[in-house]
């Protein structure tokens, strides 16, 4: 598995993306001062986004189906949780765009080559903001494993 976006699970019998560009953004205000430079002030980050891109070849990956499962997640209008193969959870990101080339077809017109692209856009606040503070979490989970193992001895 290379990652899954809520229940679609990217692999080679799906989409395996050849690449993987990352890009997040800053703001920055400027502020016209007479006879100096302009002054610079940060208003925080901006939109972070991921394009997963890559060739499918039906025969022996994903293809057509694979791309379609993932407009209709697109049409749902929600955003995914993105977490790739080494458990790391990414955020919450809506499928901005997908884009798809069909190439060297067969007799019947299905394609042997397809070149995609498919543009998230990440739209959480933060990490911390989708799962709380964790310290309250655990601190929780403490009191409720006490309270249950409680009621078992009593």
């Amino acid at each position: 598995m290379l990652m899954v976006l809520g229940f679609f699970v990217f692999e080679r019998r799906t989409l395996p993306y050849q690449s993987m560009q990352y890009s997040k953004d800053y703001r920055w205000a400027s502020n016209d001062r007479i006879g100096k430079p302009p002054a610079y002030q940060f208003l925080g980050e901006g939109e972070t986004t991921r394009t997963l891109s890559g060739v499918l070849y039906p025969e022996i990956t994903g293809g057509r189906l694979s791309l379609l499962a993932v407009e209709l997640m697109a049409d749902e209008g929600r955003a995914w949780p993105l977490i790739d193969g080494n458990g790391m959870i990414h955020g919450m990101y809506v499928i901005d765009k997908v884009t798809h080339t069909h190439s060297e077809f067969f007799s019947d017109g299905a394609a042997r080559k397809i070149e995609f692209s498919l543009s998230l856009k990440r739209v959480d606040k933060s990490l911390a903001a989708i799962y709380g503070d964790l310290k309250t979490q655990a601190s929780n989970l403490v009191s409720d494993a006490g309270n249950w193992l409680g009621g078992l001895a009593g």
